[in-house]
This record gives structure tokens, sequence and C-alpha cells, in this order.
């Protein structure tokens, strides 16, 4: 891909002055104790699996003294993709530059942050299936060659240059990796896909968040509380300082599984993690298409939702629970959608075994 530049000094000036560097650059400050994101394996609780294949690469990238494969993480929202990524950058013991593909519009937006890389440096790019083909293109040789292909001049002053870019690791994120392009994916030396958390491993989750924050929690508080997180940490840490006012107002301050299922209850947030969102989507189906199937567009009119936010947010864990299908029709629901809303479960859905 060639990228026209008015001039010979464009590169500097789109380093100098690139506001995406200046907005979405993060540093990981070691000196923030309240900070509740882990920064090193022991600490990061979950996806078992990946943190041992990830320490083995990492170690081998060490010993070879060169910097880490490029890397794709997928998974539903809230998986600790961006924080995977620190932990990273603080085993290999580089800087992290952190932004977003919507963030990346003009190509001397992805030309200056690639142009400000240090050698061994981490560039995270969240949702990064909304990069735009120019962009995308720029760093397919960034990626393989660590080179940016240039053209200046006009017309017949026209001059192609290639400029040599320090070596780093790009780290890409995506909730959908079906929409990542065949070329950009196969550039990933390391995919991995970040699962659903366990109860368990929320409530260690919790535990530990609890404790930065100096919350005090039992662990039936927090075993209730991990109950109704839907298998992801982020919610989880919301849910914690929900609950953690909730204990704080109406009793002594410290969280206990009476106090956690009272506050859960009170933030209309049931024993399956649903909200008021998830029951009205369910609810809709099975009241007013006979538990489906039906169109995505049609719900998402129906509840006052948007479409990418049902898609996003809602069904990953609906899916997960075993509480709707996608099929060619549409979407659908179960029998235990049916018994945990309280309706009768039909016939039909039972005899025909739809599920």
């Amino acid at each position: 891909m060639s990228i026209i530049a008015d001039d010979e000094n464009f590169i500097k000036q789109s380093v100098r002055k690139n506001p995406v560097i200046k907005a979405e650059s993060i540093e990981f400050d070691k000196n923030f104790e309240n900070s509740i994101r882990p920064k090193s394996f022991d600490t990061y609780i979950g996806q078992s699996a990946l943190k041992e294949t990830l320490k083995i690469s990492i170690a081998a990238a060490k010993k070879r003294e060169l910097p880490l494969d490029h890397l794709l993480f997928y998974g539903p929202p809230g998986l600790g993709k961006t924080t995977l990524a620190g932990v990273i950058a603080e085993q290999m013991g580089v800087e992290i530059k952190i932004t977003s593909a919507p963030a990346l519009e003009r190509p001397r937006d992805i030309i200056g942050i690639l142009m400000s890389l240090k050698g061994g440096e981490i560039l995270f790019i969240d949702e990064i299936h909304r990069l735009n083909k120019v962009a995308e293109e720029i760093l397919y040789p960034a990626m393989e060659d660590f080179t940016l292909d240039m053209t200046t001049g006009k017309s017949q002053t026209v001059k192609t240059m290639r400029l040599p870019l320090p070596k780093f690791t790009l780290i890409g994120a995506t909730t959908k990796a079906g929409e990542l392009s065949g070329p950009l994916r196969d550039r990933f030396g390391i995919i991995h896909r970040l699962e659903f958390y366990t109860e368990d491993e929320l409530s260690q989750v919790i535990t530990r968040t609890a404790g930065i924050l100096n919350i005090e929690i039992d662990k039936e508080g927090a075993h209730a509380i991990a109950r109704r997180s839907r298998g992801t940490p982020r919610i989880a840490n919301r849910l914690v300082k929900r609950v953690s006012d909730f204990a704080l107002v109406k009793y002594d301050g410290k969280i206990t599984q009476e106090v956690a299922n009272s506050a859960l209850d009170a933030l209309k947030i049931d024993n399956y993690g649903l909200d008021s969102t998830d029951r009205s989507l369910l609810k809709l189906i099975i009241e007013k298409y006979d538990g489906g199937p039906v169109g995505i567009e049609t719900i998402a009119a129906a509840i006052g939702e948007d479409v990418r936010t049902i898609e996003d947010v809602c069904e990953p864990f609906l899916l997960q629970a075993g509480l709707l299908q996608r099929t060619p029709r549409g979407r659908k629901v179960s029998p235990e959608t049916y018994r945990h809303m309280g309706y009768k479960v039909p016939q039909t859905a039972e005899q025909q075994n739809l599920f």
C-alpha cells in the first residue's frame, strides 16, 4: 500500500502532531496501588491454558532476544483482553501503547503511531476488526517486514521509499474474529480465544478486587456475586462496587451472601445474571413469537435496543448459557428459558427436541 505525502516532513509531523498517540497511549503506572488491573500472570485470574502458552512464548522470545510474535485475542467483551496485553508488556519488560481501531481513521494516524514505537514495544489495538481498509493495508508490511512503504512528491516527481520500523509486537483484540480479513488474521503468529470464567474463578476475581478497594467480603458473598456475573470479570468488578454501596448504606458495610442477594435483587439482576434488557428480549420471543425463531432486527426494534448491542452484549452469554439459540431463520429460546422466566414449557419444544 502506498501513501501519498505532501512533503518529506510528513512523517515527522505525523509523529509530532498525531492526536491518537497523545490521547490513546497509556503508560501502566506501577505506583498506582489502587488499580485493579493485574500486572503479572500470578495475579491474573482465569484463562489458565492461555496463560501457560503465553509464559512459554514469552520465555522463548526473551531467550532469542527478539520481540514476541504478533498476538490476536478474541472473545466476548469484558474477559480481560486489554488487561492481558498489559500483563504481557510487564512480563516482557517493555512499554505498551493502547489505541482502538475507530481512532485510526486517517493514514497519518496509523503511520504516526507506528513511527513513534521503539524497539520491542507493544502496540495494542482494540476492536481491530473495525480497522478501515487503508489502515489495515499499512499494517501488512509493518507486521511482516517491519517497514513502511511510502510515496512522496507529485506527478513526475513521485518517489517511492521503504522506511524501516523498529521491531515491535502488535496485539489485536476483537469481539468478532470472523470479521477480520484473511490477510490480517494470517499475519498474527499467536491466536487465542478467551473463555467465559467459572464461578470459582470469578469469586477469586471478586475477592481480589474487594481487597484492593478495601471492601469487606466473605466467601459466600463473593460466590453470590460471581453467580450473577455472567462469567465476565468486568461485570463482576462492577457489581462488587454496587453491592458495596448497598452494604455500606443498609448494612454494616460487609458483603455477605444475604447482603449480595438483596442488593442484586434490588438491581434487578437475577440468579442467571440476566438484567432487564435480557429478560425483555427473552420475554418478547416467548410471548410475541411463540419461542421463535425471530429475526434480530425485529427483536431490536421491539425492545428499543441497537442490533449491535444485542449481538455484542446480550447474546454471547445467553448463547453460552443455553437460553438462546441462533438459527438460519432467526433467534429462538430453549425449554430452560421458559422455566427460568416462569412460563409453562410448550409440548412441541419438549417432544420435537428442537434444542
